[in-house]
């Protein structure tokens, strides 16, 4: 019954397009995007990609009040911070996961910060770029291996 019940979920998430653990790790990880080691994860459309935090980052992070966004027409950096995003637990950096001019923010943060957790992925995203480097999207980890890393990750605590 229970291998039953697992090879089931693993059909409706590949469908779903999300990964799905049948360990300890429950956060939710699209397919369709690429992961940065500090949770960050960028959705990439021909040279424009969209940027936020993951599902893992903002359960940890707890409830978020404020998203410091970065200006428009900002240049970013892959693994440097460009933001920040404050919770009742901490404030902690955001790094980007690509180099490029910051296109677009996510003005309804500053309104509704808390749509970094009910909604990482779509709502909650945080800023759009025109990329300058296509091939640094090669350093980042697709959706299995963000899994395996964050399941390693919270095994060490």
């Amino acid at each position: 019954m229970a291998l039953r019940l697992m090879l089931a979920s693993s059909r409706i998430a590949s469908h779903l397009r999300i990964s799905v653990s049948h360990r300890a790790f429950s956060s939710v990880v699209l397919k369709d995007l690429k992961y940065a080691d500090s949770h960050e994860w960028v959705k990439i459309e021909g040279n424009k990609a969209t940027v936020g935090i993951t599902d893992h980052a903002q359960e940890h992070l707890g409830d978020v009040v404020y998203v410091k966004l970065p200006d428009v027409g900002r240049s970013v950096s892959q693994g440097e911070s460009f933001g920040a995003v404050e919770s009742v637990k901490a404030t902690s950096d955001i790094n980007s996961p690509i180099s490029g001019k910051v296109l677009q923010v996510n003005k309804d943060l500053s309104e509704s910060p808390a749509l970094v957790n009910s909604s990482p992925y779509e709502e909650g995203w945080i800023m759009k770029v025109e990329l300058s480097d296509a091939g640094e999207v090669k350093k980042l980890m697709d959706s299995d291996k963000y899994s395996k890393f964050c399941e390693e990750e919270d095994s060490k605590h």
